[in-house]
């Protein structure tokens, strides 16, 4: 019986001990074969990180954080294994679990590797503290609010229906319910940051904490204006770049390190890593405050199978052709918007400098006046082969009613699509967008909007979208 339950655990793969779930994983890999994604906050996960996601670190505990001075001096030092782990023998280390002394090398591997990554001429790689722990972005910043910030404090972010995050003060959301929350949103005209009005309405309000970082916002923000905000009203200045992040790295979009006083991020977005989430911060007892903050004030034990895929997808974040990815994700995401307009559609906020866009639906109607909505838009898109995602834009004050559609470009640029593809896109976009008849009818929930699409069109974009992909194939 032993032998056989070995077995088991050693011999036999996923088609043997579970054909139900295998077929299941083929059938989402086909999916992302044959459709072209345009969700933003998606990316594709190399081989090798997945590979060292997969690994056997899945199998153990590591409540605690490595030995400190495995995150002093340089890598080479670090991956002296003998010598690291005579100390680990003489001293033990800080894990509330035996067994660690490997986690300790790939911990502190990953956090080198994303400090080396964001540093800058005025930053240098050991000034940057980095916690690799919280599980996921929502958990990263209930961290960071539990380590900087009391119940009832005021804190100012930007509303969750003009770009911000559900973790920004969302009254569904945990910080929204613990925190008195002062929400600042884009001017009405032009559909950009005010800063003046930010300033005014932090100088009105004094928040604890004043945060900038966006999901659906596309323009890079002015952390140095952030920053003098932040300073005049006492606020500690976090930034949520949890979306651009890839993009900060190359140089594409404009680093908040030597502003912001702490820093989440994914690593599954613009990264192009495993799902996980960061925290870095340039002050020593800061970073004391948030380690704790996230163990063992949020969580237990973490993930030490995602250090490795971590360590992985920053090793890949320091070459050449990473950059040049992250290039093309922006140039790419500037055509695409382009394209859609001379289209003829209209983009909130007027644009893009980023690797995401929003389609404003609201001048597509019906025979009786009623505009299209997001939810049907993004449904018929997806039956003809294009995954997008519903948004709310500037004007909304339902999600459930979002007028417009979110489209960004970092997976179809690790796809290598380009140029000639974006403007192909746009094409089948507004072809779509362009002939839908929106309705709506009142639920048991209240209005629910639909959409009818003649079935021609529908399959004539299906075929589009194919001859796209098997273009690239």
């Amino acid at each position: 019986m032993i032998k056989k339950y070995k077995d088991l655990l050693d011999k036999k793969d996923l088609s043997e001990v579970d054909s139900d779930t295998g077929l299941i994983i083929d059938f989402e890999e086909r999916r992302q074969k044959d459709k072209v994604i345009l969700i933003p906050s998606e990316s594709i996960c190399p081989k090798a990180v997945r590979e060292a996601l997969g690994s056997r670190f899945t199998n153990i505990y590591a409540e605690g954080y490595p030995a400190l001075r495995m995150n002093q001096g340089e890598e080479k030092e670090l991956l002296d294994f003998e010598y690291q782990l005579s100390y680990y023998r003489r001293y033990g280390n800080r894990r509330f679990y035996k067994g660690c002394e490997y986690a300790d090398f790939i911990e502190s591997l990953a956090r080198r590797r994303i400090a080396k990554c964001f540093a800058t001429d005025r930053t240098r790689a050991e000034d940057i503290f980095v916690n690799i722990q919280p599980l996921s972005g929502a958990a990263a910043n209930n961290s960071v609010y539990e380590a900087f910030c009391e119940p009832r404090d005021t804190i100012m972010g930007m509303a969750l229906t003009v770009g911000g995050h559900l973790t920004h003060g969302s009254k569904f959301n945990r910080s929204g319910k613990r925190y008195d929350i002062v929400s600042y949103g884009v001017d009405s005209k032009t559909e950009r940051l005010n800063y003046e009005r930010i300033e005014k309405l932090a100088l009105r309000y004094k928040p604890k904490m004043l945060i900038a970082g966006y999901t659906s916002y596309p323009w890079a923000p002015d952390w140095r204006r952030f920053r003098e905000i932040a300073d005049k009203c006492g606020a500690l200045l976090f930034a949520d770049i949890a979306h651009p992040a890839g993009l900060v790295i190359a140089g594409f979009y404009p680093t908040p390190i030597g502003y912001a006083d702490v820093i989440t991020f994914t690593t599954h977005k613009t990264i192009c890593g495993p799902r996980a989430a960061v925290i870095l911060t340039t002050d020593r007892e800061k970073a004391k405050k948030i380690e704790s903050s996230v163990f063992p004030g949020e969580q237990g034990g973490p993930h030490v199978n995602k250090f490795a895929a971590i360590a992985v997808a920053f090793k890949i974040a320091q070459t050449r052709q990473y950059r040049h990815l992250q290039k093309r994700i922006v140039e790419n995401c500037k055509v695409l918007a382009s394209a859609l307009q001379n289209e003829g559609l209209k983009l909130a906020y007027g644009g893009t400098n980023t690797h995401l866009l929003v389609i404003d639906l609201r001048k597509i109607k019906g025979r009786n006046g009623y505009p299209l909505k997001g939810e049907p838009a993004a449904r018929i898109l997806d039956l003809a082969g294009i995954v997008t995602n519903k948004n709310t834009i500037p004007g909304d004050e339902a999600t459930t009613l979002a007028s417009g559609i979110r489209l960004g470009t970092p997976w179809v640029t690790q796809r290598e699509f380009g140029v000639l593809e974006m403007k192909k896109l746009a094409k089948v976009i507004a072809a779509i967008l362009t002939n839908i008849k929106p309705f709506s009818y009142i639920g048991l929930t209240g209005e629910i909007p639909r959409g009818k699409i003649d079935f021609e069109i529908l399959q004539r974009a299906k075929e589009d979208v194919r001859k796209i992909i098997e273009d690239i194939r």
